[in-house]
């Protein structure tokens, strides 16, 4: 295990700047997904970590010790990719023993790492067979195998998902998550998939422009985001988002109107603001009637019946959508007009440049 903690690093591509500023600290044995749209700079932070982009500015250390001018393959840093990269002309074996062979490791040794591996990921049968002869979520095993046996202090994963269907990047979750707990091995990890950071990570860091938007436990950005960003980046399907006005606010309490109705928030508002606001509730802290308060009737537009729960997309009377999501199957038909409630204790209140007001 080992700790990784970046300092004032910057990183540019001639004049511009990819990362800006970013403090970060990664504990020993602590799972970290690096999440946000694409674009944002998660990868080349990563690749930063490994060695295979430089640092323009700042300090880079794992387990106190600078990095900064330290080579890929002196880190003891193992990475995964999106693409598996593996050696066509040569079976799974070869694959995962090729740099303990490079290092001239003793065979004895290298057969026993590659074997414990296979072991671990359930692949000891596919040990002969080619790259070729292999399913994708084999091929990510494998991937993530030749990583294992290196014993590094650190495991990265860039994206090592995408290239898989929806079944599969399930159960290579669970894979990988049961990895984590296993080894106990520190691991950073890199996805714009909220999904996989939310079920995977110990710590999340949500990244946007090369910032840092919001670093917290999975629930903690769930229930406390710290701005418009993170609340509509984290969560599936999104939070609801709805244009609003702030018309008064006192000890413990916030009146709000949104789509011409007033609703009042028992919120705790941590400075003081009045006009336009953001008001956000998530679409599974809604249901149809109950005693809550209400956003007024709001008219079906599409409802998607997935079995143990229904998605209604719905338009307010302002025309602002919103989006219910209620457990098991509900009978509402497109053109309806349902009257969905809340416990305002739920909702977030937003700053016109996206702070969180409360």
């Amino acid at each position: 295990m080992a700790s990784v903690e970046l300092r004032n690093i910057k990183k540019r591509f001639g004049d511009v700047e990819i990362i800006h500023n970013l403090d970060l600290r990664v504990e020993p044995g602590e799972f970290t997904v690096f999440v946000g749209p694409s674009g944002c700079g998660k990868s080349t932070l990563l690749r930063m970590i490994a060695g295979l982009e430089e640092i323009t500015a700042g300090d880079m250390k794992i387990d106190g010790q600078l990095m900064n001018d330290v080579a890929a393959a002196s880190r003891g840093i193992a990475m995964v990719f999106q693409s598996y990269a593996l050696y066509p002309h040569m079976n799974v074996f070869k694959n995962m023993a090729f740099a303990l062979e490079t290092a001239r490791f003793p065979k004895a040794e290298i057969e026993q790492r590659v074997r414990r591996a296979a072991q671990i990921l359930q692949i000891e049968h596919l040990l002969q067979r080619k790259p070729k002869q292999l399913s994708g979520g084999q091929r990510q095993r494998v991937a993530i195998g030749r990583a294992i046996v290196r014993n590094p202090r650190i495991f990265l994963f860039d994206e090592p998902l995408s290239n898989l269907d929806a079944e599969l990047r399930v159960q290579m979750r669970v894979e990988i998550a049961k990895l984590h707990r296993d080894l106990g091995t520190t691991m950073i990890y890199v996805t714009h998939d909220q999904v996989e950071a939310m079920t995977m990570a110990d710590k999340i860091v949500v990244l946007r422009a090369g910032r840092i938007e919001q670093v917290g436990t999975p629930l903690a950005l769930y229930n406390e985001p710290a701005n418009q960003f993170v609340a509509g980046f984290i969560g599936n399907p999104k939070m609801n988002l709805l244009k609003a006005e702030l018309a008064d606010a006192g000890p413990g309490r916030a009146l709000v109107n949104v789509a011409g109705k007033p609703i009042d928030v028992p919120r705790q508002l941590v400075e003081q603001h009045r006009g336009a606001v953001t008001f956000g509730i998530r679409p599974e802290h809604m249901e149809l009637g109950g005693a809550g308060l209400t956003l007024g009737p709001a008219r079906v537009q599409v409802v998607e019946q997935l079995g143990g729960e229904t998605l209604i997309y719905a338009e307010l009377a302002d025309g602002q959508p919103l989006t219910l999501q209620m457990q098991g199957q509900k009978r509402v038909l497109p053109g309806e007009t349902v009257e969905a409630s809340f416990d305002p204790a739920q909702c977030h209140l937003f700053l016109p440049e996206g702070r969180s007001l409360c």
